[in-house]
């Protein structure tokens, strides 16, 4: 059994017993970014054998705020499910929440695919239908948190589920690093934040997003949800927690926890 296959296993049954594990760092010094995404992608043939299907990818550890948080300094990359994506409230024994947080992004919605090296962010515009305010709920089949680079990365970039708030907007019609977000829990002010907290710019965040995915042979496609990276810092999350955010001059967007 490869390393990938090891993991990869081993994450796929945390997530489906609802438990964490050592960090796998610890128990193997000499993982690579490149062995955390082979690990990645076997945790995802595990689910996909499941039936679960892709329907988007994000994009990790985008924002000062959220590197400074977790103590990774650099961007990772993660897939979406059908399973992960929450319609109404979020079952938290449902999804199989461990640790939860909250974190508040701009959602692109994609016409058309987007394969890197060379992506630029006006080709994302170009490419792209709609975005949305969004919530990712983060969440880590690691103990405590306790991940670098390499841990995210294997763990599908800690992403448990996410939420579209029912409001679209054109891209082209709006200043993107300058959309602010603000964001309540449980009725009261909790963070606020730019656009320009994801590498300057949310598309110049997706370009990446597609240039580093070229690099492992995997594309955007065509109606694929794009998550572009936390506005603000992450916020933990429990059983009866009301998140809601407003971004501004598109719309809103609710995660509530059940």
């Amino acid at each position: 059994m490869s390393i990938a296959e090891k993991f990869g296993a081993e994450l796929y049954a945390a997530l489906r017993e609802r438990r964490a594990l050592k960090p796998l760092i610890e128990r193997n010094p000499d993982l690579t970014i490149d062995d955390a995404y082979a690990i990645s992608l076997d945790f995802l043939s595990r689910r996909r054998k499941d039936g679960e299907r892709v329907v988007g990818k994000k994009i990790g550890v985008t924002s000062k705020a959220v590197q400074d948080m977790l103590g990774v300094h650099q961007p990772d990359f993660g897939f979406l499910t059908d399973w992960m994506q929450v319609e109404g409230d979020i079952d938290f024994d449902g999804k199989a929440l461990i640790a939860p947080r909250a974190e508040a992004e701009i959602a692109f919605i994609l016409k058309d695919g987007l394969n890197g090296p060379g992506v630029t962010a006006q080709d994302v515009i170009n490419a792209t239908e709609s975005i949305a305010p969004c919530f990712e709920i983060v969440d880590s089949r690691i103990e405590d948190w306790k991940i670098g680079i390499v841990d995210t990365v294997s763990d599908n970039a800690s992403c448990g589920v996410f939420v579209l708030g029912e409001d679209r907007a054109n891209p082209r019609d709006h200043d993107l690093p300058n959309l602010k977000v603000t964001v309540t829990k449980n009725g009261a002010p909790l963070s606020e934040g730019l656009g320009s907290a994801v590498q300057g710019d949310p598309a110049q965040a997706v370009a990446w997003l597609a240039n580093t995915l070229g690099e492992y042979g995997v594309t955007l496609d065509a109606g694929d949800v794009i998550l572009s990276g936390s506005l603000v810092p992450l916020e933990p999350a429990a059983k009866g927690d009301i998140f809601e955010m407003q971004l501004h001059g598109i719309g809103a967007c609710t995660a509530k926890f059940i």
